[in-house]
C-alpha cells in the first residue's frame, strides 16, 4: 500500500482525503481518521505534503502487516469522522507495539 492507495480508500468510503494520524493511548495504538479533510481551504497541508505524510503512515501499515486489516475495518465499519470525533482502528502490534512508534507520534 502507498499513500496514494491510502487516500484513494478514503475518498472511496467517505468521499473526502480525510487526514489519518497515529494515536497512543493506555499502551494501545491507533489509526485515527480525522475529521479534517485536504480539500478544505483550511487543511494545513498542501497536496505533496499530505500524500509525504500518507505514505509514512501507509509505510508502518506495511512494516506491522496491518494493511488488509486496515482496509477491511475501514469497508466494513458505519462510522464517519465527523468534526470533534475521529474514527478510531484499533491495531494490534503485539507485545512490542510501543517499540514501533517514535514520540513524534
Amino acid at each position: 500500500m502507498t499513500g496514494a492507495d491510502l487516500q484513494g480508500l478514503l475518498i472511496e468510503k467517505w468521499g473526502y482525503s480525510f487526514d489519518i494520524q497515529f494515536r497512543r493511548t493506555q499502551g494501545k495504538i491507533f489509526l485515527q481518521v480525522m475529521w479534517r479533510y485536504l480539500e478544505q481551504a483550511s487543511f494545513p497541508l498542501s497536496e505533496d505534503e499530505y500524500l509525504t505524510h500518507l505514505d509514512r503512515v501507509a509505510l508502518y501499515l506495511n512494516e506491522w502487516g496491518q494493511v488488509d486489516y486496515v482496509q477491511r475495518w475501514i469497508a466494513e465499519t458505519r462510522d464517519r469522522p465527523r468534526l470533534g470525533k475521529a474514527v478510531s482502528v484499533p491495531l494490534s502490534l503485539g507485545e512490542r507495539a510501543l517499540e514501533w512508534l517514535a514520540d513524534e507520534f
